[in-house]
Parts: structure tokens; C-alpha cells; sequence
């Protein structure tokens, strides 16, 4: 029968290969290093009405508008970040103002925003929503639904501090 001894030598050894190969990384969570910022979809501005007011909701609601808003380079997700939505629905078109309001995302950077159910404008179902605040650069989107019968739709930003 074979015993295997472990040394100091050997704990020395292998302990500065785990750190050599990186181990932390089995520890830390994984961060984005190099995160692009979002930038502005074409027709995105359409419609934008300058400080639309932050509301519980749009209308009678039965559509949901869910996304995050996060920092570009490393990825970290904004809280109190405000998020301008506005569409073409089935209680008014997209330049209403009664089409328009606006939502703060929470501690973890979402934010989810009920309004009318969404309905195709020059053919297509979108939603168009903004970042427009002092700390980073103004983003619009302009997201086209797979369907107009969805009722949600989801948009992304990961933002350039100015």
C-alpha cells in the first residue's frame, strides 16, 4: 500500500499554480470588461415629447414594457435611471401625449412600464423608449415586436457616461 505524503514543498507548489491559473476566477463572479455602450436605433426619436411625466402606468395597460439599463465598460446595472416609453396603441398613436410616459429602473437596473396593447404603425408593431437624463448619453429604440399579438416587449440599454 502507497501513502502519499503531502509536503510543504507540495502544498507550496500547488498552491501557486492555482493562483497562477487563476482560481479567483472560480470565486468572483465573472464581470463584463468591455460592455459597448447601446446605440440610438434609426426612428427612434420619432414622436419624443421633452419630459414626459413618470407614471404608474399608460392607459388601461394590458401590455408590458421590460428592460435594464446598464453602465458600459463593466456592465453594472443603474438604479433611479429614467426611461421615457411612448407607442402606437390601441388607446392613441405614438405623438399623443397621453401615448407617453416615463418609469425609474430599480436597485438592479430594471424597469417594467404597463400600457395599451402596442399596435402596428406604417405596418410594423414597435415601441420607442428614451434615456434622456445629464449623466450619460441620450439613447432612443426603436424595437419591432415579432407579432402583434405580443404582449411584451423587451429593450436593453448599456449606456456612456458623458
Amino acid at each position: 500500500m502507497t501513502h502519499s505524503l503531502i509536503t510543504r514543498r507540495k502544498l507550496i507548489v500547488a498552491g501557486g499554480a492555482l493562483a497562477v491559473s487563476g482560481a479567483s476566477g472560480l470565486i468572483v463572479p465573472a464581470r463584463a470588461q468591455s460592455l459597448a455602450p447601446t446605440r440610438s436605433m434609426r426612428g427612434g426619436s420619432n414622436n419624443y415629447i421633452p419630459g414626459a411625466p413618470i407614471v404608474d402606468r399608460i392607459g388601461g395597460g394590458g401590455f408590458w414594457m421590460t428592460g435594464t439599463v446598464r453602465r458600459a465598460g463593466d456592465g453594472t446595472a443603474l438604479s433611479g435611471q429614467r426611461i421615457q416609453i411612448w407607442a402606437h396603441t390601441t388607446e392613441g398613436h405614438e405623438r399623443d401625449p397621453h401615448s407617453h410616459g416615463a418609469t425609474l429602473t430599480d436597485a438592479n437596473g430594471k424597469f417594467r412600464l404597463e400600457m395599451p396593447q402596442i399596435v402596428p404603425a406604417f405596418g410594423q408593431p414597435h415601441g420607442h423608449l428614451a434615456y434622456d437624463s445629464d449623466d450619460f448619453e441620450t439613447v432612443f429604440l426603436r424595437p419591432v415586436m415579432s407579432s402583434a399579438k405580443n404582449t411584451e416587449l423587451e429593450a436593453h440599454f448599456v449606456l456612456q457616461p458623458v
